[in-house]
């Protein structure tokens, strides 16, 4: 990627230099990675937040389980469905200016979200984040690749910025928990405003400006037609899983593939798409991007679980359930920094796999939980290898990624890196929960009295959460039976974890093994 020197300071020009002449990086390039490690904190911050928060937002909001699912995932879906191009409107009006407009615009949803006051405005709030969303993640990233030359460098900057979502990931149960025993459950939204007024404060003075030379124009049909392929098509999943293959489930299914289909023929087309489809001809592109999206489909729907068993289950309160979850995410710590050291002697493709293969033993382990003491045990284990390998393929899979295509389209790898992680993320909200949802209904619906009142067997038939919220309407007896069915729906899905992990885990020793750290063939 060309960049405009125009119009730029001194450091500017010379912070852009470094990074085009390939020579390492100084002081302030490592002091505008920090900066940048605000945002990536942020978005950790408000992932691990609303996990917690579900239980005492279901308390006030009294969502529909389908609705609870579409608040914590459609934050991810729509940065998913903006991401490519946000990426491409950051090169045009520079990426430092792109990220402080995104942080602005963060921070106003994420207040919109806190004074929620229905499952539907918050889950326009949670939409309202995802686009805002969509124009941090590509500046972040970008901005350090363009900060770090040296493959060395990058990898370890991106290996710190992946590390950094994990801190996040880590402060943000403790500190969300401990906020919902002390204030209302919004209140754990509003945490990154203090964070986005540093970002916006300091910004224009630590980071330079980036902009392509010959800025990509947007094509808007291309957007709405990727929006229109992932929405329906994710509705559909949800559907069939709470209500079998009815109609409106099927239909909206073939809906998204037929606007998929729609998507990939006009990007073909253009000579400048939204989505640069020739890079999945490189297998190791396309095998990074695989991990990266099917390994996060996994410890994003575990992680909801979690939240939701040490809490609904075990009975923990938010600031307890928080404690532990922020004790296993300490692991996705050790994964992002551990890595890119690990993979300068071991192929990346082999620390991969194993960290994967780690990954897998924890959710055999989360298959076996139950509601005592041992159960919590094994929970924050499998938790904490989950964790462990989300932070390693954070961190090689993007650079990978990144690494393997070729210079002159490192940005859009990037963006499609990016879209793949929060995919995965939000679609394993979407899968497990559903999964976990699908088992808890089947086992609770046979054991529903007849005595119950109309709403009463509804709340319990529904979900874990709003049968707890009808508590007062329903026996201890029956609760203790639906939070078992909750515990059978959690012990499913650690099994599908497990076997898509473990795939991966070869997928990755099979398809990485030739790559270094920073995409080149470890042969030559």
């Amino acid at each position: 990627m060309s960049i405009s020197l125009e119009s730029r300071s001194p450091e500017a020009r010379s912070v852009v230099s470094t990074a085009a002449g390939g020579k390492r990086a100084g002081p302030r390039a490592w002091a505008g990675l920090a900066l940048l490690s605000l945002p990536t904190i942020m978005l950790g911050l408000d992932l691990t937040l609303l996990h917690l928060a579900l239980p005492a937002l279901a308390l006030d909001l009294k969502p529909t389980s389908v609705q609870a699912l579409w608040i914590m995932d459609a934050y991810g879906f729509f940065i998913a469905g903006f991401l490519i191009t946000m990426g491409t409107l950051g090169d045009r009006i520079g990426r430092r200016k792109m990220l402080l407009i995104g942080s602005v615009a963060f921070a106003l949803a994420s207040v919109f979200a806190a004074f929620s006051t229905s499952a539907t405005m918050l889950i326009m709030a949670r939409a309202a984040l995802g686009v805002a969303g969509a124009t941090l993640m590509p500046s972040t990233l970008a901005l350090i690749s363009n900060l770090f030359a040296d493959p060395r460098q990058r990898a370890l900057g991106i290996g710190i910025w992946a590390t950094m979502w994990g801190v996040g990931s880590a402060l943000g149960p403790v500190v969300g928990g401990l906020m919902l025993e002390w204030f209302w459950w919004g209140a754990a939204f509003l945490l990154v405003v203090p964070a986005v007024f540093l970002l916006v404060l300091l910004g224009p003075f630590v980071l330079p400006e980036y902009r392509s030379a010959e800025a990509e124009r947007v094509d808007l049909v291309s957007v709405l037609l990727s929006l229109a392929a992932t929405l329906p098509f994710v509705y559909g999943v949800k559907q069939i899983a709470k209500e079998g293959l009815v109609l409106d489930a099927s239909s909206a299914i073939i809906v998204g593939l037929l606007f998929a289909w729609l998507f990939v023929r006009r990007q073909r087309l253009l000579s400048d798409p939204l989505l640069d489809l020739s890079l999945f001809s490189n297998r190791a592109f396309s095998a990074a991007l695989a991990v990266l999206l099917f390994g996060l489909v996994a410890v994003g729907g575990t992680m909801l679980l979690v939240a939701q068993y040490l809490q609904l289950v075990v009975g923990y309160s938010p600031s307890d359930a928080g404690l532990w979850m922020g004790l296993a995410a300490l692991a996705m710590i050790i994964g992002g920094i551990g890595a890119p050291l690990l993979a300068r002697v071991i192929r990346p493709g082999f620390v991969v796999a194993g960290a994967l293969a780690l990954s897998a033993v924890g959710y055999l382990l989360l298959a076996q939980v139950t509601d005592t003491s041992m159960g919590v045990l094994l929970a924050v284990v499998s938790l904490a290898l989950a964790y462990l390998g989300n932070g390693t393929i954070a961190a090689l899979g993007t650079d990978l990624a990144v690494g393997a295509a070729p210079a002159g389209k490192a940005g859009s790898a990037s963006a499609m890196t990016e879209m793949v992680q929060d995919l995965g993320i939000s679609f394993g909200i979407a899968l497990l929960g559903s999964i976990g949802g699908a088992i808890y209904q089947r086992t609770i619906t046979p054991l529903l009295a007849g005595d119950l009142s109309a709403g009463a067997r509804e709340a319990v038939a529904d979900s874990l959460w709003a049968a707890s919220a009808s508590a007062s309407e329903v026996s201890p007896d029956l609760i203790a039976h639906a939070q078992a069915a909750f515990v059978a729906g959690l012990q499913g899905a650690a099994l599908f974890s497990a076997a898509s992990v473990g795939a991966l885990a070869v997928i990755s020793a099979v398809a990485l093994r030739h790559l270094r750290s920073n995409g080149g063939d470890a042969d030559h």
